[in-house]
């Protein structure tokens, strides 16, 4: 069922029973009212008899019947009886009235009382006439209050069915209110596909959910396009990389199988393929662990490691590439539980991720000194790489993770543009942030923390 019809039908359904929860108080209110004045008339005709019945002077006695008869209303089929009370629980009892017992025993006991049957109404109450007591019982049908009742319903009735249709187009209007900014989001958002991600639903400057919707929906669109953006670079990019080493690999065996050559242009020829070559093996192992940090890191097997440890193993690392590097590395504010340096992670991404940032200190300063310092409390374990480098240019920033962007400093080094971008995925994989702040000709300083509150300890390896 469409939303348009459910919203409809549900208004439909709580306008009918808010209809006939009013139209059944109405009612209740209107009879009780109807009984309670019927039963004051009924009350003032007692009075009167009961005046009548004690007066001894018969021009007092005709006053009284007259005022009955002229200032009261009418009644429909009015009677009036007395009946005098013998002892505590005994009357004269009148075959006329055919009244429960029941009735009786609370007229003494309360001193008044009234029954209904059948529209036809009976009010009784005691009086006193020279030390004896009596029981004056007048009824009466409340004929009047009988049609005002069945006019009260028809009225009820009717006006609930007019305000039910009523509510039908109420209902179908405030489906249409509500609906069609989603359905105007529906119909634009089809028409939106990878081929023009730049369109936008036109936002609109109400505050509400349908807003908030479309704000929400842009901003996806703007992710959307530029992960499409970058996805298309990478493409280009590694497509290029790619097959730049493998022409040359190509080109130099074509060349070299033309005709016989010697020794010593096969040994250059070979050298060229074999520089080629680890050129491609190292651009394809990079871009195979950037694969590989798409994985969900929840999912895999984790390793308890200290970090204080594995920075020593990724310094251990660049000592082999970079014989000559003056990396330094001190530990700040070492917590008194070693457990506060232990960190959950796949230890050979990890490593990987720290061993690029490090070597790019190392290789942008040209071998100047890097400061690497860690520091951890009980909620956070912090690295901090300082450089002396070339630094970065404040419009490369943005660009910085980026497969295959280099700067214009950095392209005299050999590189592909790939580590820092493979070593960004890889500490987010792990609940970590780094941040990187630069100065050209100054150095760069790179910040990585790990919020150990929320690394969960699920799939470790024990």
């Amino acid at each position: 069922m469409q939303i348009k019809k459910k919203i409809t039908f549900t208004y439909i359904a709580l306008s009918t029973l808010s209809t006939l929860l009013l139209s059944l108080v109405v009612f209740f209110l209107f009879k009780q009212n109807n009984q309670y004045h019927f039963l004051k008339r009924l009350q003032d005709r007692a009075k009167i008899v009961a005046s009548i019945h004690y007066q001894n002077d018969p021009v007092k006695t005709r006053y009284f019947k007259e005022f009955k008869a002229n200032g009261l209303e009418e009644l429909i089929d009015e009677n009036n009886y007395v009946l005098k009370v013998s002892g505590k629980n005994t009357f004269e009892y009148n075959t006329d009235l055919d009244l429960p017992a029941d009735f009786y025993s609370k007229v003494m006991v309360n001193g008044s009382n009234w029954i209904e049957n059948s529209n036809r109404y009976f009010y009784a109450q005691t009086f006193t006439e020279s030390n004896q007591k009596y029981i004056v019982i007048i009824t009466a049908i409340d004929r009047r209050g009988n049609v005002s009742s069945i006019y009260i319903i028809q009225i009820l009735f009717f006006g609930g069915l007019a305000f039910i249709l009523l509510a039908y187009f109420l209902g179908r209007f405030l489906a249409r209110r509500v609906i069609n900014p989603v359905a105007r989001i529906t119909d634009e958002v089809k028409i939106i596909s990878a081929s023009n991600l730049h369109n936008r639903l036109p936002e609109t400057k109400s505050s509400d959910e349908i807003g908030d919707l479309t704000k929400t929906f842009n901003n996806m669109l703007d992710r959307l396009e530029t992960s499409f953006e970058i996805q298309a670079n990478f493409i280009n990019n590694a497509s290029h990389e790619l097959k730049t080493p493998v022409t040359t690999i190509i080109a130099e065996a074509e060349i070299m199988l033309l005709k016989e050559r010697n020794v010593a242009d096969y040994i250059a020829s070979l050298e060229n393929i074999h520089s080629q070559a680890s050129r491609l093996g190292d651009l394809t192992e990079s871009l195979l662990k950037l694969t590989q940090t798409g994985y969900d890191g929840k999912k895999q097997l984790l390793d308890i490691v200290r970090i204080d440890e594995l920075l020593m193993d990724v310094k251990s690392d660049i000592d082999k590439i970079y014989p000559n590097n003056r990396v330094t590395i001190k530990i700040q504010k070492i917590p008194s539980d070693p457990s506060l340096l232990e960190i959950p992670c796949n230890k050979s991404l990890l490593e990987l991720s720290l061993n690029n940032i490090i070597a790019n200190g190392v290789k942008y300063s040209d071998n100047e000194t890097v400061f690497v310092t860690l520091s951890a409390n009980n909620s956070s374990i912090k690295i901090s790489i300082t450089d002396i480098g070339i630094g970065i240019p404040a419009e490369d920033i943005p660009h910085l993770y980026e497969p295959f962007f280099r700067g214009k400093k950095a392209s005299k080094y050999n590189g592909y543009g790939l580590g820092l971008p493979l070593a960004m995925k890889i500490i987010r994989m792990h609940n970590g942030e780094l941040l990187i702040q630069s100065e050209p000709d100054k150095g760069t300083i790179v910040n990585i923390t790990f919020n150990t509150v929320n690394i969960k300890n699920s799939n470790v390896n024990s």
